[in-house]
């Protein structure tokens, strides 16, 4: 007498399981992509080195040839010739000029 009763519950709980691991698989799938989280909120008054860090995408106590790379990765991306901002390169070559130790920050054209 039990035996049907145990089976039924058994077929339920499974039932409802996969219902819930499906809809947790859709949920999943339409999940929007987040490639990488960048820096939210405007410039520093006087950029600091970690505000040029962050504007590289490196550590601040990165070494002089991957600080050149990473500025030639961002400004390919932005430069003005290719549809970027005047602003946004003079910012990320004054982030670049910071971390070589060639300005103390906020010379920027803009």
């Amino acid at each position: 007498m039990a035996t049907p009763l145990i089976t039924g519950l058994a077929v339920a709980a499974a039932a409802y399981a996969g219902r819930y691991g499906i809809q947790a698989w859709q949920a999943f799938k339409t999940r929007p992509v987040r490639l990488r989280k960048f820096y939210e909120g405007g410039f520093q008054p006087t950029m600091t080195r970690r505000e040029a860090a962050l504007i590289l995408g490196i550590r601040e106590s990165t070494p002089t040839e991957k600080v050149n790379e990473a500025h030639r990765k961002v400004m390919v991306a932005n430069h003005p010739d290719a549809g970027g901002s005047h602003y946004l390169a003079s910012k990320i070559n004054e982030a670049k000029d910071i971390l070589l130790g060639k300005t103390r920050g906020s010379n920027s054209a803009f």
